[in-house]
């Protein structure tokens, strides 16, 4: 039988823990692996190779789950033709928008702001819910929407609020980015039922390459016209690699596996150690400047996440995520 809508015994707290660290490390050592490939890579060669490889990956990963449920007896999430629709849109969302802004605006932005920014996913979901009934506002949330909302402020106005100055442009591309993956959490509720973990992200993994594959085929047209691809050292080829292969789809296998065990609200709060863990890493192995903005900024931001998911307990769109 399919484990899809079912929950196992609760796995041993240590498994879950040592899932969740390495899910965090993974995500948090992406920032600097994409500044790495930047240097290396334009922004859009990067993020649409990246795309498209996890796409790639995931073919094999999906394989070898629906052999595994067939030799089990199960006969694992097959595909319904009428969710092709909503696995377009969600891979739009999901991979393609988010993981190409995120890419595009870290290039502009520092590892704090950007890592701030994608931390405010929760509150982007909670408002996303609200707007369609699957969320109540209280008054606590409405206080840590404002803090955060606060504290993006401070970090925009940081180096003067234009496209030219400082690191708005790439503020705002990561916002697009964090907007695009929050869609993608509220809408998916539509299929989280239907299908298992390694499928779901299968399928919008293949959806989100496919919308990206022109792009990265005239990406490799340029590399190819300007000889690029011989003067990319193994460094970048190794971003790319890592942002495909640990940061799109082990991460996310995790996330969702995790998904399974675990509250959704219990675990967007684990979310809050990643503009820590990636700002400190920004500092130490990029040389990032910790300026009083970002303590300020972060600080207002990661208060008001907190305020808010302490509210934020028991909602329906929880209640659509606990069982994937």
């Amino acid at each position: 039988m399919s484990d899809v809508g079912t929950v196992k015994e609760r796995p041993h707290p240590a498994l879950i823990g040592s899932l969740v660290g390495l899910m965090m490390a993974t995500w948090a050592i992406n920032f600097l692996v994409a500044k790495m490939g930047l240097r290396r890579l334009a922004p859009l060669t990067l993020a649409s190779f990246r795309v498209v490889l996890a796409g790639l990956i995931m073919v094999p990963v999906f394989w070898t789950r629906r052999s595994g449920a067939e030799q089990g007896g199960g006969e694992g999430a097959r595909f319904r033709p009428r969710d092709l629709w909503t696995f377009t849109y969600l891979g739009l969302f999901g991979v393609a928008v988010n993981q190409v802004c995120f890419t595009v605006g870290l290039n502009y932005t520092t590892v704090g702001h950007s890592s701030l920014i994608i931390g405010m996913g929760p509150i982007f979901i909670l408002l996303l819910a609200r707007l369609g009934g699957l969320e109540t506002l209280t008054p606590k949330k409405v206080l840590g929407m404002g803090l955060s909302f606060t504290g993006v402020v401070l970090l925009a106005v940081e180096h003067g609020i234009s496209l030219h100055s400082g690191t708005f442009l790439g503020d705002l591309i990561t916002l697009c980015g964090s907007l695009g993956f929050s869609l993608y959490a509220v809408l998916g509720k539509r299929v989280a039922r239907k299908y298992d973990s390694v499928t779901m992200n299968a399928f919008n993994y293949f959806a989100g390459a496919f919308l990206v594959a022109p792009l990265a085929l005239r990406q490799a047209l340029v590399l190819s016209r300007a000889g690029g691809w011989s003067s990319v050292d193994w460094k970048g080829w190794a971003a790319v690699a890592y942002m495909a292969g640990f940061s799109s789809v082990l991460a996310y296998l995790i996330y969702f596996w995790l998904l399974r065990h675990l509250a959704a609200s219990r675990l967007a709060s684990f979310t809050y150690l990643l503009p820590v863990m990636a700002t400190l890493l920004g500092i130490v192995v990029l040389g990032e400047k910790l300026t009083g903005m970002l303590v300020g900024g972060g600080g207002l931001v990661l208060l008001g996440l907190a305020v808010t998911e302490s509210g934020a307990r028991g909602h329906k769109l929880e209640d659509e995520y606990v069982l994937d």
